[in-house]
């Protein structure tokens, strides 16, 4: 795990997430994985032990550390075998957040930032519809000013942290060009605005997605979010944050998946030997590690560039792409040498490969990824 782009403190870092892992979350995630949820005690001493912070101002309870050392806990958080507890934490914290962090007035980073760095304050962002994803100029939720209010109509799905958020930054069309739009904080409990149903998908089990709804929902003009209109500059900068993320989780499965497979291989006995005995299996192993510490370089390569201000669009949609399909890779590989027991419910290399499927998807589709490298070169 050694990288020439970490530092002691890095080490810390990752040796205390790993301690909060083995203590607070793999023994009770099961049971949260039938729940559909995150207990929110939790995430409140994950915000306590100065998880939700990394990036913000100390003023606000935040380190103002960089890029860097956030990737290191995006790595080691999915280390976890249970991806819906990680992608609850990384959604607040690299998804959704960091809209208020980067354009919030002073007065709204006084009134939202302390609790969202405890833990109190949980957040969720809202740009998926019906008829948009990856398409963010195709949404259709609209935000009309109305004196010292703005009105708020329309849908949003696939919602991850959807049901139990207390703070929703919604992408709203607030003109008539194909780019107007803006990002308005919306409260939960604000009138019109509610939260349809809990969503039930393949894999991310012990995460919360929701549906969400907006009907005449008023909220103060004070909410906006940096300037009316540019919003989908907003979005697309804050991709690339979501997409290392999202990468970094891929890698974390990857290496957790090896781990399994190979704790199993040497000790599987079968054909007068163990699995690790026969060739055919050690060499499939090493080549998935050879592409997954490959993997790990990349990433980490993308994150010390955004420390080094550098313009990182293509890196970051080659990476999300790359990492998307090699997660899905690894984990069924390492599936497929558990056997029969690899596809019963509730074994961790299952758990792994169906929780993979989503990361060729969500933040960004692989093939929407690839063009967007593409449409660069």
């Amino acid at each position: 795990m050694d990288n020439a782009y970490l530092n002691h403190d890095h080490q810390l870092l990752r040796d205390q997430v790993a301690r909060f892992l083995a203590e607070e979350v793999e023994p009770h995630a099961l049971a949260w994985e039938a729940e559909g949820k995150v207990p929110r005690e939790v995430l409140r001493r994950m915000g306590r032990a100065g998880f939700f912070g990394l990036m913000y101002e100390a003023e606000h309870g935040g380190a103002e550390a960089d890029a860097l050392t956030n990737l290191v806990f995006a790595e080691a958080l999915s280390q976890s075998t249970f991806g819906g507890f990680i992608i609850t934490v990384l959604v607040h914290t690299d998804m959704a957040s960091p809209h208020l962090h980067h354009a919030g007035s002073v007065a709204q980073k006084a009134r939202w930032m302390p609790g969202i760095t405890s833990g109190e304050l949980i957040t969720a962002v809202g740009i998926t519809e019906p008829g948009a994803g990856s398409d963010v100029a195709g949404l259709r939720t609209t935000a009309r000013r109305d004196c010292d209010e703005w009105v708020i109509n329309g849908s949003k799905l696939f919602i991850t942290n959807g049901v139990h958020a207390e703070l929703y930054f919604i992408a709203a069309r607030t003109g008539v060009g194909k780019r107007d739009i803006s990002i308005i904080a919306v409260e939960k409990g604000t009138p019109g605005f509610s939260v349809g149903r809990q969503l039930d998908k393949t894999g991310w089990r012990c995460s919360d997605t929701a549906e969400l709804h907006f009907s005449d929902c008023r909220v103060p003009a004070g909410h906006l979010l940096g300037e009316e209109g540019k919003g989908f500059y907003a979005v697309m900068k804050n991709f690339q944050t979501e997409r290392i993320a999202l990468a970094a989780m891929a890698v974390g499965h990857c290496t957790q998946a090896l781990k399994l497979a190979l704790d199993h291989v040497k000790s599987r006995q079968a054909f007068g030997g163990t699995l690790w005995d026969q060739q055919a299996v050690r060499q499939r192993i090493a080549m998935c590690d050879a592409k997954t510490r490959a993997a790990r370089e990349y990433t980490y390569h993308c994150a010390w560039r955004v420390t080094q201000g550098h313009d990182i669009v293509q890196d970051v949609s080659l990476l999300k792409a790359l990492t998307g399909e090699l997660v899905n890779e690894v984990t069924q590989t390492c599936q497929q040498f558990h056997g029969g027991m690899g596809y019963m419910h509730g074994t961790p290399v299952e758990r792994l490969w169906r929780d993979a499927r989503v990361l060729g998807i969500g933040g960004g589709a692989t093939e929407v990824m690839l063009d967007e490298a593409a449409k660069r070169y």
